[in-house]
């Protein structure tokens, strides 16, 4: 249609792209990643390293692996991902009351024989809250809602006859576990594939749940920085935890074998692998790479303002935050020392306007940031043209 903005931009469909969305379907910030043209290329997955063990289990045994710490149910990805109302957890205890049967759990096994909660977390906090023992920071539940069982509207479980509890406590299920020495990247393949035909949860969401420990505490807390609100123009939300997924992807590139990752892992085998390694991290490692990403993250929002990682860069549009500009971005000023940033951000216009340039002529280029990311060629050509831009000005050619 003549005079539309679109066609008057001289990227054309460059802004004809997909955004994220979260479970509450509102957009999470951050442009939707296209797949290759054709199947990406994924690691064997070897019968022998799939270890998964089918445990006949109880209520009761489960909440009591919550009161000793052995069950982690990560309330903060529930408070992120949507979680049940009281009507639909009251609902569900109201299910196990009548004796319906439940659902397999899916869990992966940790250190210390902890059991991390993949698939059936919700479910398992529905009944945690109920009985008195709910995660940090979620009160008990008071059932509402109830469809068959009115008499017990308002109830908790201290007021429940001996007989409900018992058939409470008593109700079988079946925990599908994911054995420890099974490697990081085949549990989250296995995972994956439940999740395809079962709960909606993001990769990043799958790691989170199946990998507890400092590693989360530090996706959160750098999630969570003011300089990364600041770059992103706060507008990258914690739906489907894309925040922490961006903040994973630049510890990722910064850690070995980074770069590697084509010859043994998918994209997101890789950044499974990759947590692993942050989990690993020494504190003074950890306190290094924080200050990096926060240095990388203020000399970004000095460089380019409030379209810092966007490809609309130059353009009165506002695109959400391109995940591939971002790594490929954040990295390479991360590689820098504080003199080589302070000299990028005295000549932003020349660094702006060279990466307009290839944002707008260079196809090959805006491919690497919009379709199959992941692959080693296109994550190849965005780190190095943003490498080489940053190279040329800093050495004035």
């Amino acid at each position: 249609m003549a005079g539309h903005e679109q066609e008057a931009d001289p990227r054309g469909l460059l802004f004809e792209r997909p955004v994220e969305v979260g479970a509450n379907g509102r957009p999470t910030g951050v442009e939707l990643e296209l797949p290759p043209d054709e199947p990406e290329r994924r690691s064997r997955l070897d019968p022998k390293h799939v270890g998964i063990e089918t445990v006949n289990s109880t209520v009761d045994s489960l909440l009591a692996r919550l009161r000793d710490g052995r069950l982690d149910l990560a309330p903060d990805f529930h408070r992120r991902a949507g979680m049940w109302s009281d009507v639909q957890q009251s609902r569900f205890v109201e299910s196990l009351l009548l004796g319906i049967p439940v659902a397999p759990f899916h869990m992966a096994q940790q250190g210390g024989d902890v059991w991390s909660v993949v698939v059936g977390m919700q479910e398992l906090t529905s009944i945690a809250r109920f009985v008195g023992t709910p995660p940090d920071g979620l009160p008990p539940l008071r059932l509402a809602g109830l469809e068959y069982m009115g008499s017990l509207e308002g109830m908790t479980y201290q007021y429940l006859s001996g007989r409900m509890r018992i058939r409470l406590m008593e109700t079988p299920v079946v925990v599908h576990l994911v054995r420890q020495a099974t490697p990081d990247a085949v549990k989250f393949s296995v995972l994956s594939r439940v999740c395809a035909s079962g709960p909606q949860l993001a990769p990043q969401e799958i790691r989170h749940a199946m990998m507890p420990g400092r590693a989360r505490a530090l996706l959160a807390d750098l999630a969570e920085h003011p300089a990364f609100g600041q770059a992103t123009g706060f507008g990258v939300s914690n739906e489907r935890m894309a925040d922490r997924e961006l903040v994973l992807r630049f510890l990722a590139f910064r850690l070995p074998p980074s770069m590697e990752y084509g010859n043994k892992w998918d994209f997101e085998q890789f950044l499974t692998v990759a947590m692993r390694q942050v989990e690993e991290l020494s504190e003074e490692q950890r306190e290094e790479e924080s200050l990096k990403f926060r240095r990388a993250m203020e000399a970004a929002w000095r460089l380019f303002g409030d379209q810092a990682f966007r490809r609309s860069l130059g353009s009165k549009r506002k695109l959400p935050v391109n995940k591939a500009l971002f790594d490929a971005i954040s990295v390479n000023l991360a590689a820098l020392d504080d003199h080589e940033r302070k000299r990028l951000v005295a000549s932003r216009d020349e660094v702006q306007a060279k990466l307009i340039a290839y944002l707008t002529r260079d196809f090959a280029f805006e491919r690497a940031l919009t379709v199959a990311p992941g692959d080693p060629v296109n994550v190849g050509k965005r780190f190095g043209v943003v490498r080489w831009l940053f190279k040329g000005v800093l050495s004035g050619d």
